[in-house]
């Protein structure tokens, strides 16, 4: 059975942050081969419309909030979020799609959106170094931890800033997948996968 993965995109969005999961996942199912696919990856957007992520590159969503294919795996990465947490509406669909997917994950400041659904109280999470503090200032419900490259609670997993995405997802197909096919997917891609200490 394919799984579908959907990165939500958003104007400001970091570019690693999306593009690191998109590429970790897509990498695996070329390595995994097989007639059908392991893994189904796409971008959606509030709306098809373009958006413009924090470096300025322009970015066509596959999908828009109400037109995706069910959810395995939402992934929510970071960027200038502040935008994003006043829409109504993707809060609201957040909401919606978090209990429906296996796995929830966020990558950096993703981590404000998915926390802002309330869903993610008296739960651990991480996000960018340079944004514990006002995660925990915002979020006084959340267990913020610092200095790990994850968090893994089940269904919902976030990951700390940037390349840690990278790391994260890793451990997603591993979880989804397998340990041979994260590694082979890390050495495919010719990524010094770091993994949180035992």
């Amino acid at each position: 059975m394919t799984l579908q993965i959907g990165i939500y995109v958003f104007d400001n969005v970091e570019v690693l942050d999306f593009a690191g999961p998109y590429e970790v996942f897509t990498c695996a199912t070329r390595v995994a081969g097989g007639s059908e696919p392991r893994f189904s990856v796409f971008t959606l957007g509030e709306k098809r419309a373009s958006v413009r992520a924090c470096a300025g590159l322009k970015i066509d969503p596959d999908y828009a909030l109400d037109d995706h294919p069910a959810l395995d795996c939402l992934i929510v990465p970071g960027g200038v979020v502040t935008a994003e947490m006043e829409k109504t509406a993707v809060i609201d669909w957040l909401t919606r799609q978090i209990p429906q997917a296996t796995i929830t994950a966020s990558v950096c400041t993703g981590v404000f959106l998915l926390a802002k659904t309330g869903l993610f109280d008296n739960r651990s999470v991480t996000t960018h170094w340079e944004d514990i503090a006002d995660l925990k200032m915002m979020f006084p419900n959340l267990g913020v931890k610092s200095d790990v490259c994850w968090v893994d609670k089940g269904a919902f997993v976030s990951s700390a800033g940037i390349s840690a995405g990278i790391d994260m997802s890793l451990h997603l197909v591993e979880r989804f997948a397998g340990r041979t096919l994260a590694e082979r997917t890390a050495r495919q891609l010719e990524f010094d996968w770091t993994e949180n200490p035992d």
